[in-house]
C-alpha cells in the first residue's frame, strides 16, 4: 500500500506544489490538505510548506497556528505522526509549540535567497535517516524571518539531547553558500522534537529533488525518501 503524505496549503503558502511534487518524486502519494479542514484524510505524515501564510502578519506563522487543520496536526504529532515544517512551516511549528524557540527577522534585515550548505547533525529522525551524520548537503534557502533563537537553557537542552538536526556549514565562501546566512544562534538551521517525528528547518529541501536543479541537485530528496522508508517499515 502506497504511503500518503499530506501537504498543507494556508493563505499565502507558496511552496505547496513543490512539496507535493517532491513527495511524488520520492514515490509516495501526495495529498493536498486545506487549512480550514480538520480532516487529514488518512495521511501517514504531513508537510507544512514554505511561503508567507497570512502575509506573516503579527509574526511569521502566528495566525496559521490557529487554523483548523493545525488542531488535528498538533494532536496527531504529539501522538507520533511525522511532521516536517519547511521555512514558514518551521515558523508555524514553533508557534504551535511542537518545536521550541522562535524565528526572528534576519540579522541583516534583508530577504536572502541562495543555495545554502548544511551539515546534518542528526540522521536518526523520521525525516533524516537517509543521510549520514556529518554529511554536507546543499539546498536552496529563501527567507526574511529565518533567525532561530531560544534562551540559553533551551539551546543547551537541544545540544545535549542531539536535537539540532542541521547547522549552517561553517568555513568556505559565503558566495558558495557557506556560513550563517541570518544570525541564527549556534548556526542552527533545523531542529527536531525529542521523539524525532517532528522536524523543522529554514532551507527548502523540496527545491532540490531532481538533478537539473541547483548546486545540490538531489540533496533534498533524502527528506522524502527517509520518511517513506520509515512509513513502510512501520506498516
Amino acid at each position: 500500500m502506497t504511503s500518503r503524505i499530506g501537504v498543507v496549503t494556508f493563505p499565502g503558502t507558496l511552496d505547496d506544489q513543490d512539496a507535493l511534487r517532491a513527495v511524488r518524486v520520492a514515490g509516495a502519494e501526495a495529498v493536498p490538505l486545506w487549512h480550514r479542514d480538520k480532516d487529514l484524510h488518512q495521511v501517514d505524515a504531513v508537510v507544512l510548506a514554505g511561503g508567507f501564510s497570512y502575509g506573516d502578519y503579527l509574526r511569521a506563522g502566528a495566525i496559521s497556528r490557529f487554523s483548523p487543520v493545525m488542531e488535528t496536526i498538533i494532536e496527531q504529532a504529539r501522538g507520533g505522526m511525522p511532521v516536517l515544517g519547511i521555512c514558514n512551516g518551521f515558523q508555524i511549528l514553533t508557534e504551535a509549540h511542537l518545536l521550541p524557540g522562535a524565528m526572528l527577522r534576519n540579522n541583516h534585515l534583508h530577504f536572502i535567497c541562495r543555495d545554502q550548505r548544511l551539515t546534518v547533525e542528526n540522521a536518526a529522525t523520521a525525516w533524516t535517516a537517509d543521510y549520514e551524520q556529518g554529511q554536507e548537503i546543499s539546498v536552496p534557502l529563501k527567507n526574511m524571518d529565518g533567525r532561530y533563537t531560544a534562551d540559553e537553557r533551551t539551546l543547551d537542552e537541544l545540544e545535549a539531547e542531539g536535537r539540532v538536526a542541521f547547522r549552517y556549514t561553517a568555513g568556505g565562501d559565503a558566495a558558495d553558500g557557506y556560513g550563517n546566512p541570518n544570525g541564527s544562534l549556534r548556526d542552527i538551521a533545523g531542529i527536531t522534537n525529542a521523539a524525532g517525528n517532528v522536524v523543522g528547518l529554514m532551507p527548502h529541501p523540496e527545491h532540490a529533488v531532481e538533478p537539473l536543479i541547483g548546486t545540490g541537485g538531489t540533496d533534498g530528496l533524502g527528506f522524502f525518501t527517509s520518511i517513506l522508508k520509515k512509513l513502510v517499515s512501520a506498516s
